[in-house]
């Protein structure tokens, strides 16, 4: 009997070296697209999703993570004062329940299979969904709700994925699926970071899964894989042969926020997306593109 997803993991702890000097104070998750942070983002396709419990893996200098979650009394009693109802619940939205929100420190950079295993005494034996807001998915109904969906009907683990250019392939967790039709896809293996000319298919995963509890076992035995580190992809191939493993061909576009040039991608996009901002920005970049002719 499968399991309804309550409860999501959101690896944090990583250091942000692509974006110095700006993230020697701030956490890259805490940087902004347009005005809201990266973190943000993920919470709120978490919460579309039906997710009810959010464990985040941290680091030392991820405090603001935890001040961004809390309440900020002094600054809505302002806002009430000023009678700025709009900005008082997007401000509301902000804010997690006591007790909803868990935070657990990966003390030593590992990889992401080790950060997921850090919150094994937090899932127990429930699935659970891993979001990583490096990847912000601009879409009509949010990546992970369709995956949830999905989901109910496969069962097993489920990992979300995207056709990438053969020469980028070496970048990603790529997929060897039975028939690469429809959303829904078997997988027969998986292969991290995959050498130049010898990737099985263009089907890359993305930071967006559903996980069998049982892959939380696998990390456990799991020694060093692709670049020295633990890969949640590893574990997650163990599962091929169990419970069975699903690519999810998702509808939206997908932004590469951990990288300058997806960042600013992502920030163009989803100011253009936006009713008070578009005309303004479109008047902007056309009369930018005019000057560089």
């Amino acid at each position: 009997m499968k399991r309804t997803v309550t409860k999501a993991i959101f690896p944090v702890a990583g250091m942000g070296t692509r974006f110095l000097p700006a993230t020697k104070s701030v956490p890259k998750e805490i940087m902004t697209l347009v005005d809201r942070p990266l973190i943000q983002y993920a919470i709120d396709e978490a919460r579309a999703a039906g997710i009810k419990e959010f464990i985040f893996v941290t680091s030392r200098g991820k405090s603001a993570l935890e001040d961004y979650f809390d309440d900020a009394p002094v600054l809505e009693q302002e806002l009430r004062r000023k009678k700025k109802t709009e900005l008082l619940e997007v401000l509301r939205k902000t804010t997690m329940e006591s007790g909803q929100i868990a935070y657990i420190r990966q003390h030593r950079a590992k990889g992401l299979g080790h950060a997921v295993a850090c919150a094994r005494r937090m899932i127990h034996d429930e699935p659970f969904a891993v979001i990583l807001p490096d990847d912000v998915i601009a879409a009509d109904k949010p990546c992970l709700a369709q995956m949830v969906e999905a989901y109910a009907e496969t069962g097993g683990s489920m990992v979300a994925a995207m056709e990438v250019a053969p020469d980028r392939a070496s970048s990603y967790g790529i997929l060897d699926v039975e028939n690469n039709e429809g959303q829904a896809l078997k997988v027969r293996g998986m292969v991290e970071k995959p050498e130049s000319g010898t990737a099985p298919s263009n089907l890359a995963v993305i930071g967006r899964y559903i996980l069998s509890p049982r892959v939380m076992k696998h990390l456990t035995g799991l020694g060093a894989g692709a670049g020295g580190e633990i890969q949640l992809t590893d574990a997650i191939a163990r599962e091929v042969d169990g419970d069975g493993v699903y690519g999810f061909r998702f509808e939206g576009q997908r932004y590469d926020c951990g990288s300058k040039a997806g960042f600013l991608q992502a920030t163009v996009a989803f100011g253009l997306a936006r009713p008070d901002l578009r005309d303004e920005l479109s008047e902007f970049l056309s009369a930018l593109s005019l000057s560089s002719k």
